[in-house]
């Protein structure tokens, strides 16, 4: 790769040729590169797939979620760092439990699950994603004995779970089918459609999750569930079961995430 030193400021090749791709965080990239790349000619191969849209992620092996660096790999869905809004909440709602029973469904490389983990805190993990692909980083990014289940929404849990979950955690596909032209073109170029949209409202997956988690969840249980902020008075109004629990939002700074958490409450009894 030839020196230019005239390329936007910057006499470092490398963060030249991100920059012209359009990699708003060129530097910190190159350096991710440099680091992985074995020599000169795997840097210039590297250089020229990011260029072309490859996913920094993909290529490197692994991304950057708060304190972690999660495998990933090609294919796979990326964790976004929207994302740890959830993982702070799902942390504090482990943190108050004894012993808790947590689950992460639409998983993915089990980013949440993962910050359970590294947490320290005294939690039984299971995870849930429809990917192989992706559940085979899940594996590498959790403890041993965390129970991971391929399959699609929360049918794959044992059925002697049903009743004792104490958090579920999830970020389900939620972008409008109509709005996939307005993502990056390396997400829809490179990760799975089935982890990036959600139906024609984006609302398909949230809404079958939290009718589903009611059965799974125990009395008290709650479900965190990343949404955009303007699906969430929809969800409101179309759960019918929502009268007999707690659901509210907490935002995220973005003004676009919001975490819908719902709590199960028992149902009460009527006097004969």
């Amino acid at each position: 790769m030839t020196r230019n030193t005239s390329d936007h400021g910057t006499d470092d090749p490398v963060v030249g040729l991100l920059r012209r791709a359009g990699c708003v965080f060129a530097e910190e990239e190159a350096a991710v590169l440099r680091e992985h790349a074995a020599g000169a000619a795997e840097l210039d191969e590297l250089c020229a797939r990011r260029a072309a849209g490859e996913p920094l992620e993909h290529l490197v092996g692994w991304v950057r979620f708060g304190d972690l660096r999660l495998c990933v790999g090609p294919g796979v869905f990326v964790p976004r760092q929207r994302s740890l809004l959830l993982a702070r909440i799902a942390v504090a709602a482990v943190r108050a439990r004894r012993s808790p029973l947590v689950l992460e469904a639409f998983c993915g490389v089990a980013p949440i699950a993962a910050t359970v983990a590294a947490a320290g805190l005294d939690a039984r993990l299971h995870v849930i994603d429809i990917d192989p692909t992706a559940l085979a980083c899940a594996r590498q990014n959790l403890p041993r004995g965390s129970g991971v289940h391929l399959g699609d929404g929360l049918s794959p849990l044992p059925p002697g779970l049903r009743g004792h979950v104490d958090v579920i955690a999830a970020v389900p596909p939620y972008v409008p089918d109509a709005s996939v032209g307005f993502l990056p073109h390396e997400a829809c170029d490179h990760e799975p459609r089935n982890a990036l949209v959600g139906g024609p409202d984006g609302l398909d997956h949230i809404l079958e999750l939290i009718r589903a988690a009611r059965d799974w969840l125990c009395v008290g249980g709650i479900l965190l569930v990343e949404m955009n902020s303007e699906q969430f008075e929809v969800v409101t109004d179309r759960v019918e079961h929502i009268g007999h629990d707690d659901l509210d939002a907490i935002p995220g700074a973005d003004g676009q995430t919001v975490v819908a958490r719902y709590r199960r409450r028992p149902i009460a009894s009527t006097a004969n």
